[in-house]
Formats: structure tokens, sequence, C-alpha cells
């Protein structure tokens, strides 16, 4: 595997790399609510995952609780499990490029199991970060 393909895996959305450690260590948004005489924590993403507790730290710790048993069952199963970023929006754009760097990147994309649109994406934003 070359330097270029790892580091795609690496920050590519292939889930090889998505693992418990990896979701757990995520920056999801949490709102806490005082309910009569307790807390209640959430996550923005996953409104019906709740953590209760007597103060907002017993809250979210039992949130986080919540969350990481959600985890574990929605990896056991391959479900999806939302990531904070994927509320930003896409758009299509129409990109002029010769047909054997385009066929090229086809067959890259499909061997990491990737659409061009990430291979592209990931590629470029690796490249910027890199000058």
């Amino acid at each position: 595997m070359s330097k270029f393909e790892k580091l795609i895996e690496k920050i590519s959305n292939n889930p090889k790399n998505k693992d418990l450690n990896y979701y757990l260590s995520l920056n999801y948004e949490i709102s806490i609510k005082k309910e009569n005489d307790y807390f209640v924590a959430s996550y923005k993403e996953f409104p019906r995952i709740l953590g209760t507790g007597n103060n907002e730290i017993e809250a979210i710790n039992d949130l986080k609780d919540a969350f990481k048993s959600f985890v574990e069952v929605s990896l056991k199963h391959g479900d999806h499990i939302r990531e904070p970023n994927e509320n930003y929006p896409s758009k299509n754009y129409a990109i002029t490029m010769k047909t054997n760097i385009m066929e090229e990147i086809d067959k890259f994309a499909a061997k990491l199991g990737l659409s061009r649109s990430a291979i592209i994406a990931v590629g470029m934003q690796s490249y910027m970060k890199s000058i």
C-alpha cells in the first residue's frame, strides 16, 4: 500500500478505521436540560439517546455510557453511525480532467471502496494540508 493509499484510508470515510474509539472520540454537540429535579443530556445528532443525573456531570456521564452501548451494538450489526460533520451540505461541480487521470482515480477509488468524489475531496484535503 502506497503512502497516499495509507493516508486516504486514515482520513477517509473508509469503515476499516471506524471502531468504538473512533466514534467515542468525535466531538458531538451535547445539550443539557433541567427537568424537575434532574438533568437530561443528549447529543444533537442523536436526540433519542439520553443521559440523566442529579447534576450536569452525572447526566453527561450517563449519556456517554448510553452512547457507547449504542455504538457497540451499531458496529456489531454494521449499522451507519452518524458523525458530527454530516450536516455539511454537498454541491455538484463539473470539472475537466484528462480521461486517463479520471480512469486512474476511478480504479483507486474502487480499490478503497470510495466514490470518485470522495477520493478527489480527500486527496485535495490532504494536499492542501501538506502545503
